[in-house]
């Protein structure tokens, strides 16, 4: 099976799981920051703490970045935006394009925090559509990832 089709089922498998459990609590250790590292102004976060669970726990570049031809992710583009990779069978109020999310545009600090810790709540103050996780961050986990988003300018 080609490694497309089982990355389709993977995120079939992960919306399921969402739309069954409203609510993901991301708690996950990684490196700890230099004082090399540099975070974003006005959010004290760990940038390199922020970069390892937007890519490997929320796994945000799988559905915020352009495939080519062959279902793989185009690199140069990532964080750009691009049509979702996969739609569930059945009628629902699913996203098809992922918005641009490389700096968190329109997002200040308070509304990047909402959107991370209350659930995925927009810009707008409303619930973003599936396949958005609907994530519960703690407080410190959102500022780095906020503070990684913001870092990719």
């Amino acid at each position: 099976m080609r490694s497309s089709h089982l990355f389709a089922g993977a995120v079939l498998l992960l919306a399921g799981f969402t739309l069954a459990r409203p609510a993901v609590s991301v708690r996950a250790q990684a490196p700890t920051q230099s004082p090399a590292q540099k975070s974003a102004p006005g959010i004290s976060g760990n940038v390199e703490h922020g970069r390892y669970l937007v890519h490997d726990v929320a796994m945000c570049p799988q559905c915020h970045s352009p495939r080519d031809e062959y279902g793989n992710l185009i690199e140069s583009k990532m964080f750009e935006g691009g049509p979702v990779p996969v739609r569930p069978p059945w009628a629902n109020d699913w996203a098809i394009n992922a918005p641009r999310n490389k700096g968190l545009p329109g997002y200040d600090d308070a509304t990047a925090m909402r959107l991370f810790t209350e659930g995925s709540i927009g810009r707008d103050g409303k619930q973003l559509k599936p396949p958005m996780p609907r994530f519960h961050m703690t407080k410190q986990d959102a500022s780095d990832v906020i503070a990684y988003m913001r870092s990719l300018q």
